[in-house]
């Protein structure tokens, strides 16, 4: 009897693990990560074959591989490809009851998948699922057809060079040249931004069903101008980011691939998504300014670091019972469980550390920042504490938290302005307060307030850090007044150092896409 020959496993070296635990990472080391992610997409798209015959969409796209490997290649590490993978696998086991769309309209978009590699230049006719009279065919764009069903399919013809979506009587023409709009084509915009050698080529997509996280939504085409606004702010941000964080702007280069626009949420609060399943995908609210939409850049990118880390090794052990251990998370109103907290925490260093070089950077903006920057560094050292010698971390767990919390260490000696440090302090003192009188019970016995209102007399008094299992009391989150103090308190501090409002960026409390 033979062994099974062992297969080439993917390894990153000491030094490209070093980056990601000091929660860097520089270009060789995306690579590295992505190509994780291949092999992952491939094996996900094998077991979805082996679930349920992809028939005809599987033999098309492997006559596309054949023909032009890089068309295909550029399908498969499209996050919105790995959201989709996920999606249908979950839905095929029974784990996500979902009634809409039908499981045939999940399945069949292997199908668009296929059609869109028309890249390739090959004759091929396929049928497609039509979503509410639109057919997105992905990192292409979405035809627009006259269907009053919800659900029903077009035909896909590529022939001498010209292709068409058939559907209903009708018919819409893609055009020649990708990118370009026609009637009932909306294609999905690239963005480029930077100078040559530094430049960030991404997609705005506004049409692939599975661009939001974790559900999917349907087609919705931005305006032209809605779009130039995008394209406006990502190009200031970009810049912003070349300057002052050069390292990861050239790390992001190869590690954000698309950008999801979604509608301006509250001022101050604005709301961004990732996945771990779309690597490289990033769903961002419209954005104040320029700042906010580079915070958000940087915010995401360590979630796509870290679950890209992930997905080759644990940083946590198994937990039968997962989602009854909840814990403080200093960005969000709600108790997050032990992994959720994690990837805040890894999160939140990239922020703490953009705002630390940000307040050098901006003489203008210099109190915001430094606000910013003393509210931050707490958050992530009080999140640290509770959980830095946690029994479910594993050595390359306790590695990651032992090196964030000497770098967050170092920060917290850093000097920091009386005015914004005390109001740093207000904001965070306030938000553990409220959490605290929102989530936890008091003590048996114990007058209203309990010990929790006894361990606030004074700063020197301040409660200990959570211990596992806390006694919590799940209800809805508290609204989120921390967010008003937190704008008030920038402003504040932005009048004390120019003698005049501050119509600047912040980003105070994060809206509750956070971990």
């Amino acid at each position: 009897m033979r062994a099974e020959p062992s297969l080439p496993r993917h390894h990153l070296p000491p030094d490209r693990l070093a980056e990601l635990v000091r929660g860097e990472g520089g270009p060789e080391t995306l690579d590295l990560l992505l190509g994780g992610e291949r092999s992952r997409r491939l094996l996900l798209l094998r077991m979805l074959d082996d679930a349920t015959d992809l028939g005809p969409a599987w033999d098309l796209l492997s006559e596309a591989q054949r023909r032009a490997p890089q068309v295909v290649d550029d399908l498969l590490m499209y996050p919105q490809t790995g959201m989709w993978l996920t999606t249908a696998l979950r839905r095929l086991r029974g784990r996500t009851p979902m009634d809409e769309p039908p499981l045939w309209v999940e399945l069949g978009h292997m199908s668009a998948l296929a059609a869109a590699a028309l890249r390739a230049e090959f004759d091929f006719t396929i049928e497609v699922p039509v979503r509410h009279g639109r057919v997105p065919l992905p990192t292409l764009g979405c035809a627009v057809l006259p269907e009053t069903e919800p659900w029903t399919r077009a035909t896909v013809r590529a022939e001498g060079g010209r292709a068409v979506i058939e559907a209903a009587g009708a018919e819409v023409a893609l055009p020649p040249t990708t990118g370009s709009a026609g009637p009932g084509w909306h294609p999905v915009r690239r963005l480029t931004v930077g100078a040559r050698g530094r430049r960030l080529d991404i997609v705005l997509d506004d049409v692939d069903p599975y661009r939001t996280y974790p559900q999917p939504t349907e087609p919705r085409p931005l305006s032209g101008e809605a779009a130039a606004q995008w394209r406006r702010m990502l190009e200031q941000a970009w810049e912003l980011l070349l300057r002052e964080q050069p390292k990861t702007a050239e790390a992001m280069r190869r590690g954000v691939f698309s950008l999801t626009p979604t509608p301006a949420g509250e001022r101050f609060r604005p709301r961004s998504v990732s996945a771990g399943d779309a690597f490289g995908g990033v769903e961002a609210s419209e954005p104040d300014d320029a700042v906010q939409l580079a915070v958000t850049l940087v915010h995401e990118f360590q979630h796509t670091k870290l679950g890209g880390l992930l997905h080759l090794t644990p940083l946590l052990t198994h937990d039968s019972d997962r989602g009854k251990e909840l814990w403080y998370a200093p960005w969000r109103n709600d108790p997050r469980p032990l992994e959720g907290l994690l990837q805040g925490i890894y999160a939140f260093v990239g922020i703490t550390r953009f705002w630390r070089e940000h307040r050098r950077a901006a003489p203008a903006q210099t109190a915001m920042a430094h606000f910013e920057f003393a509210l931050w560094r707490a958050h992530v050292a009080t999140a640290m504490e509770q959980v830095h010698r946690h029994p479910r971390l594993t050595p390359l767990g306790t590695a990651l938290l032992d090196t964030l919390r000497d770098h967050c260490a170092q920060w917290l000696a850093e000097p920091v302005p009386e005015e914004p440090l005390a109001l740093a302090h207000l904001c965070a003192d306030d938000h553990v307060a409220r959490w605290r009188a929102h989530h936890r019970r008091p003590a048996a016995l114990r007058p209203s307030t309990g010990p929790y209102g006894h361990g606030w007399t004074g700063r020197a008094d301040r409660p200990a850090p959570w211990r596992p299992n806390p006694r919590s009391c799940p209800t809805p989150r508290h609204a989120g007044w921390t967010a008003w103090r937190c704008s008030s308190a920038t402003a504040s501090a932005a009048r004390t150092t120019t003698g005049s409002r501050s119509t600047g960026p912040r980003r105070p409390q994060p809206g509750s896409a956070e971990r």
